[in-house]
């Protein structure tokens, strides 16, 4: 055990990158210890990505680069500028609502940092709000995406801890929207705390249309669950509703109908039954390929091949570093150091929520330092039995590793999207840091909320039968 997990704690401080640390120090153990044949060890590897949620990942980053080329950022963000610009402190709060629908496209905080929030941070310096407060906004916002569905660290932990993928993408919907209202609630006291004023003017008839859309896109899946309630099959009842959806979108010309339509077709076809998650991811880059190339006309070949091999470049990472966790956390298993850290952390407490203060503590310290995916892949199979034996409902947990693992991203030395924004803004990683500071305050309150009171999570889920 000491072999293993020291050098992995050695490469990481020597600056290896950790898939590579925790393929390294596998090798490691192996060649000290033997212990497992080649053949067996090839098995593990390709065993750790050969699973069926895991074919959404590509689908989901596919889908997010496409909606980048395809010209939907920029409508989602005239969209929320339509819907709260006239609001004190207007464009902070354009800032939180555009992560909001964009998360619903992306599924990642990087994503969401780097696409949208480029765009937000442009227009908040362009009108008079200090860069820091641009750059704090758009990394408290970011974090948003892994938790409002879809999420691709859910369907990590859905596939490491063998949990209903849809029951953890429903159990995000309600901490998502805490998470929103606190944000808001938290630019509203810095509008009036530091004299913001509006960034548009308060026009009833843009805000009447903003609502009109929203409206229009909420009344697709109700159309297609009436409709399939009088008898009409559910793929007649989908494109019936879609057609309508389109005509009307045609008819009064509406900037944002058909990207809001997006994170719809994904939340609303997994919660009714429509498509598993992969499905949904596919359908979410088809929807994606016929806004680009019919609806906006946005697209051209050099920008499609660019999103295809950034969706292979991302991929292939996130898969190396599932295969190279895999026969880690194996190795983990089969030396015993998952049972006696298991074995540790009970000896401390066996009460569940003194259990899950010092996870949250934990997390939040490994979130600074290793990758998201790598993190969820290495703790799961430490975490979880003790989760189950202390009566702790897995998908309650997992929102509760996701979000401290995306506040982990905020913070030095790791933080990815801490570098993320440092690149966009032009600022050095210190002042990014403090910038980010007091942003942390809401996510810290959301993070203590979901610990504490499971039914945040779980009552979603439990009311659409999707889990008892």
């Amino acid at each position: 055990m000491l072999v293993l997990l020291g050098s992995f704690l050695l490469l990481m401080v020597l600056g290896v990158p950790v898939a590579i640390a925790m393929a390294s120090a596998s090798l490691l153990y192996l060649a000290a210890y033997g212990g497992a044949p080649d053949v067996i060890v090839a098995q593990r590897m390709i065993a750790g990505v050969e699973s069926f949620p895991l074919l959404a990942v590509p689908f989901f980053i596919l889908a997010g680069n496409l909606m980048n080329i395809a010209g939907v950022t920029g409508r989602i963000y005239a969209f929320a500028v339509a819907l709260v610009g006239w609001m004190r402190g207007g464009l902070a709060q354009v800032n939180i609502i555009g992560s909001v629908i964009f998360s619903g496209m992306s599924g990642t905080a990087i994503a969401d940092a780097a696409g949208i929030g480029t765009i937000e941070i442009k227009a908040m310096k362009d009108h008079g709000y200090p860069v820091e407060v641009a750059v704090g906004v758009t990394a408290a916002s970011a974090t948003l995406g892994p938790i409002i569905p879809p999420s691709l660290p859910f369907v990590i932990y859905g596939m490491m801890a063998n949990v209903s993928i849809g029951s953890l993408f429903l159990g995000g919907v309600i901490p998502g929207v805490m998470m929103t209202l606190l944000m808001m609630i938290t630019v509203a006291v810095f509008a009036r705390l530091r004299g913001w004023g509006s960034d548009a003017p308060f026009e009833l008839g843009k805000i009447a249309r903003a609502f009109v859309e929203i409206i229009v896109v909420f009344a697709f899946p109700v159309a297609v669950v009436i409709l399939e309630r009088l008898g009409v099959a559910q793929n007649a009842a989908i494109f019936l509703a879609l057609g309508a959806v389109l005509l009307l979108d045609y008819l009064f010309k509406f900037s944002a109908v058909m990207a809001l339509m997006t994170p719809i077709i994904l939340i609303g076809g997994m919660t009714l039954g429509w498509f598993t998650p992969t499905e949904a991811a596919v359908a979410a880059v088809m929807w994606s390929l016929f806004l680009g190339l019919v609806r906006y006309r946005s697209m051209t070949l050099r920008t499609l091949a660019k999103a295809t091999f950034d969706t292979v470049e991302t991929t292939a990472s996130v898969l190396f570093i599932v295969t190279a966790a895999s026969i880690f956390a194996w190795l983990l298993t089969v030396s015993q150091a998952a049972q006696l850290l298991s074995d540790a952390i009970l000896s401390l407490t066996q009460n569940k929520w003194v259990f899950l203060i010092l996870v949250n503590l934990l997390m939040l310290f490994v979130g600074c330092f290793l990758d998201t995916i790598a993190a969820i892949s290495i703790l799961v199979p430490i975490l979880l039995p003790i989760v189950l034996k202390l009566g702790i409902d897995p998908v309650h947990f997992g929102l509760i590793m996701t979000l401290n693992l995306m506040i982990g991203l905020l913070h030095p030395p790791l933080g990815m999207v801490l570098f993320v924004l440092s690149r966009v803004a032009k600022l050095s990683v210190e002042r990014t840091t403090m910038a980010i500071l007091p942003w942390l305050v809401p996510l810290f309150a959301a993070l203590i909320a979901i610990t504490f009171i499971p039914e945040i999570t779980l009552w979603l889920p439990r009311y659409l039968g999707v889990m008892k």
